[in-house]
C-alpha cells in the first residue's frame, strides 16, 4: 500500500505499510523528534501510545515523541488507498462495540471543496463492511448492523429565516456558509447528548430549499463511531471551543485553497450560479472562509492530504 507517513509523531495506528512507501525519517517537529532506525515490513498496533515499535523479520523501527502533541500526516498514491488505511484505523475502535456505552467519535474538518463529505462517507461504507469480519461472534445468519455512521454539521446552518432577521439580511445571506451563520450552541448540545445518552437526532441540510430539515438524522446506540464533518469543528471561540474538546480524534483535510477554490467553482456552477456570480461568491464568501477554517489545522491529531478524487 502506497500510504506515507511524511512528518509523524506518536499517537495512532494506521495499518499497514510497505517498506518501499514507508516514508520517515529523522527531523525536527517542534519539540519532537523522529528516529529512523530502519525500515520494516508490518507495523504492530500499539495504540495511544509515546513509542511506536515496529517489526519486521530482523528489522526494527521505533518512533520515539517527547511531545504531548502529536500528529500524523497521511497521503497515498490514490484516495481509495487513503480510505482503507482511515478505515483499518478505525476498526480496533469499533471492536469495542461490546460495550453498550462505547461511543468513538471523530471530527472531520477541512476548507470548503476539500472533500469531507466524501470522505466520512466512503470510510464510514469501509468500516461497516470490515466490521462484520472483526465481529466474529456475530451470528452468520443474521446481517450486522452497521457500527458506524456520518454526523454532518450542515443541518446546524441558520434558517434563511433568521438570516433575514439580522441587522444586514443581505450581507448575512451574501456571507452564508461562515462561521457566525451557523449554530454551534445547538452542535454542541447535541454532541454532548450523544456522548452521555449514545444516541441523538440532528437536523439535515436540504440545499433545494435552502434550510436545514429538523430531527433527519438518527445516530442511534448501535453506531460506535462516528464521524462529525463541516468546517469549523476545531475553532477556538465561543461554542466552537467547546465542541471541539468532544471529539476522541480530530482530522484535518488538507488541499491548496486554490484547487479547493476550483471544485466550489464547479460545485457553484453546477447548481445554476452564472460564472460571474460564482466567482465574486468564491472571493467574497468561500476563500476567506478557507483561510480561516486552513488556521484550525493545528488542532488536528491526524492530517490528510488531499488526493484528486
Amino acid at each position: 500500500m502506497e500510504i506515507s507517513l511524511s512528518s509523524p509523531t506518536a499517537k495512532y495506528y494506521l495499518g499497514s505499510f510497505s517498506p518501499d512507501s514507508l516514508s520517515l525519517k529523522r527531523e525536527k517537529l517542534d519539540r519532537c523528534s523522529i528516529f529512523l532506525l530502519s525500515q520494516t515490513k508490518t507495523i504492530a498496533q500499539p495504540l495511544f501510545c509515546q513509542t511506536i515499535s515496529l517489526s519486521g523479520k530482523n528489522k526494527s523501527l521505533k518512533v520515539v515523541c517527547c511531545q504531548k502533541k502529536e500528529t500524523f500526516v497521511v497521503e497515498g498514491s490514490s484516495i481509495d488507498k487513503i480510505y482503507d488505511v482511515l478505515a483499518s484505523h478505525l476498526l480496533p475502535s469499533a471492536a469495542a462495540a461490546a460495550n453498550p456505552d462505547f461511543k468513538y467519535i471523530v471530527g472531520l474538518a477541512g476548507p470548503p471543496g476539500s472533500g469531507k463529505t466524501t470522505l466520512a462517507s466512503e470510510v464510514v461504507q469501509r468500516l461497516n463492511k470490515l466490521w462484520p469480519q472483526k465481529a466474529s461472534s456475530l451470528d452468520s445468519q443474521v446481517k450486522p448492523l452497521n457500527v458506524a455512521t456520518v454526523l454532518p454539521m450542515d443541518g446546524f446552518h441558520l434558517y434563511r429565516s433568521q438570516l433575514d432577521a439580522m441587522e444586514d439580511p443581505e450581507e448575512a445571506h451574501a456571507r452564508r456558509g461562515a462561521p457566525w451563520t451557523f449554530n454551534p450552541e445547538l452542535l454542541l448540545t447535541c454532541l454532548r447528548t450523544l456522548r452521555s445518552q449514545g444516541s441523538v437526532s440532528v437536523p439535515s441540510f436540504d440545499h433545494g430549499v435552502g434550510d436545514p430539515v429538523e430531527d433527519d438524522v438518527f445516530v442511534s446506540l448501535q453506531h460506535k463511531v462516528v464521524i462529525v464533518e463541516g468546517n469549523y469543528l476545531f475553532l477556538e471561540d465561543g461554542a466552537w471551543k467547546e465542541i471541539s474538546t468532544i471529539f476522541d480524534e480530530k482530522w484535518f483535510i488538507e488541499i491548496d485553497i486554490d484547487k479547493a477554490m476550483q471544485r466550489v467553482l464547479k460545485r457553484h456552477i453546477s447548481t445554476g450560479k452564472p460564472p460571474d456570480v460564482a466567482k465574486w461568491r468564491i472571493e467574497y464568501n468561500d476563500r476567506p472562509n478557507a483561510e480561516l477554517i486552513m488556521k484550525s489545522k493545528r488542532k488536528a491529531d491526524l492530517v490528510i492530504r488531499s488526493v484528486d478524487f
